[in-house]
């Protein structure tokens, strides 16, 4: 089978060659849309018809352009791909992200920090649930969920074997324990790509019950008194350093010194004890496609997904169904990618998976982007909700994202997914300084200072000031916008001229104009 392009200015014919490179790699993307005529259930009000949205299923997708997709207020959930109508939806969600580089942890964070770190330290669970700080709820009633079979069969084969769609395999793995929770260990020999500790340390493990004090260990001191004798420490090295010998007297720091914020990682570091109760790991891995260690603990990690969302979400026992997770939460239109510029982890979606004492407690389901890590769901054990796991696991992915900028220096941003002030619960998002928010109408970024007090008015608003100012990335000719007909790719143009009669070109524009101009022309709509 060959896919043809259609070539404009060449009388019709069509050219058997291969596709040319739309996406600055062998991949392409390949949607099918949907439109959003019809309302549904949303999941944080609770209105039955009032939640609206746009809709297209992705059957491949390139992450420069998810990336300019969520640029635009799109976000994804498995495959479907999903952007409410802000003007017409019940609740309001507007894209919201983090400059991860200038992120300073608030007195609330350092507290979850703290709690974390006497759990560690000592074993104990804070009393009581946690903070109020319910995550996204997994989008299942945005819109339909399954292109048609036609679609289904006839896009299976031409993005696949026709379109030279390149799947990165995933790279050797030395050996993977066939038990989820031995799945991984410390020391083995896992790749570099596929599976990483995100954790350059180990933690001691808990004297058995029954034999007393741990003799190895130091006695317990104050945490004020360490931290004393670790800031000694580092100004006795910088004395040595500059060939000082002098003794370092505990004096007060000096104004610079004050004015100098301990960035993110010292908090986390000291959240992380070195003799502690209990051992906690956090490990990347890819899940798609799968590597074999996201394979190895698949099982061990649904069963966490199924206490989440009965306990949180309420959910029946039979509705968290290993198929709904697999298809909500693992499958992922975005294949692996990598570029010498960009991290060594590679491009893509991952599993960030926290291993407590060798078994996993917590999942956070994130995008690996050209200029950001977005974060798509977490869950969690029930039993562990007191040590407020998803403000902990949205500031280790901040931490990961700094950690990425060093290798890929455009990748500076950490995006929440939507923030929803019409729901209280969900105005914890906007806690992440400095932080921004999209606006609705022209796709610019604006301080969430400034956006706060027109959302306090009103559930809709445009947050860009300047009202002469529109979308720079506004749809300006239909007939550029890429098709897939009959495993051809041609302008919509010249689709057009092939169906006449075609009743589609108010939709085609639809779709064309929430893209943007850009993608129209790179991203491959799908025709019947």
């Amino acid at each position: 089978l060959v896919v043809r392009q259609y070539l404009p200015g060449h009388r019709g014919r069509l050219s058997c060659h291969p596709i040319p490179n739309m996406a600055g790699n062998k991949s392409c993307t390949i949607v099918e849309y949907f439109g959003g005529d019809d309302g549904y259930r949303c999941g944080y009000c609770k209105n039955e018809k009032g939640n609206f949205s746009h809709g297209m299923w992705s059957h491949t997708m390139t992450v420069q352009d998810y990336q300019d997709l969520i640029d635009r207020g799109w976000r994804r959930s498995g495959k479907y791909v999903y952007k409410p109508i802000m003007n017409k939806t019940c609740c309001p969600q507007y894209t919201i992200r983090c400059h991860a580089l200038k992120f300073q942890p608030s007195k609330s964070h350092k507290k979850i920090l703290k709690k974390m770190s006497k759990f560690l330290s000592k074993g104990e669970l804070p009393k009581g649930q946690d903070d109020g700080e319910p995550m996204d709820s997994v989008c299942e009633e945005a819109g339909p969920r399954e292109p048609s079979k036609a679609c289904h069969s006839e896009v299976k084969c031409a993005a696949i074997t026709d379109i030279q769609k390149v799947v990165a395999e995933c790279p050797a793995i030395a050996e993977v324990q066939e038990e989820a929770a031995d799945a991984a260990p410390a020391g083995s020999e896992t790749s570099r790509k596929d599976s990483v500790s995100l954790d350059g340390r180990t933690t001691a493990t808990a004297p058995k019950p029954g034999v007393g004090a741990d003799a190895s260990r130091p006695p317990c001191r104050k945490a004020k008194d360490l931290r004393k004798e670790r800031r000694l420490q580092k100004e006795q090295m910088r004395h040595d350093a500059d060939g000082v010998a002098s003794i370092v007297s505990p004096t007060p720091p000096t104004p610079t010194q004050t004015n100098q914020p301990k960035p993110l990682e010292d908090f986390i570091t000291e959240s992380l004890p070195d003799n502690s109760t209990h051992c906690l790991e956090v490990r990347l891995v890819r899940s798609n496609p799968p590597c074999p260690q996201f394979k190895a603990s698949f099982d061990a990690s649904y069963q966490v997904y199924k206490l989440y969302q009965m306990a949180i979400h309420k959910d029946p026992p039979d509705k968290p169904s290993e198929s709904q997770f697999r298809r909500f939460l693992c499958d992922s239109p975005l294949e692996a990618e990598y570029s010498l510029d960009g991290p060594e982890v590679g491009y893509g979606s991952f599993h960030q998976q926290y291993w407590l004492d060798g078994r996993i407690v917590a999942v956070g389901v994130i995008d690996i982007l050209p200029t950001c890590v977005s974060s798509v769901y977490l869950y969690y054990h029930p039993d562990f909700a007191s040590l407020s796991l998803g403000s902990y696991s949205a500031l280790r992915e901040i931490t990961f994202t700094r950690q990425l900028q060093k290798q890929s220096p455009k990748l500076s941003y950490y995006y929440l997914g939507f923030y929803i002030h019409s729901c209280p619960k969900m105005r914890y998002k906007g806690q992440y300084r400095p932080s921004e928010l999209l606006c609705p109408e022209t796709f610019v970024w604006v301080p969430i200072e400034r956006c706060l007090p027109q959302l306090e008015n009103s559930r809709y608003a445009r947050f860009n000031q300047d009202l002469d100012a529109g979308d720079v990335r506004v749809l300006k000719d239909v007939g550029r916008a890429l098709v897939l007909y009959r495993r051809t790719v041609m302008p919509y143009a010249a689709y057009s001229r092939k169906r006449k009669g075609s009743s589609d070109e108010t939709e085609v524009q639809q779709y064309a104009g929430l893209v943007g101009q850009e993608c129209a022309e790179r991203i491959l709509l799908y025709r019947a």
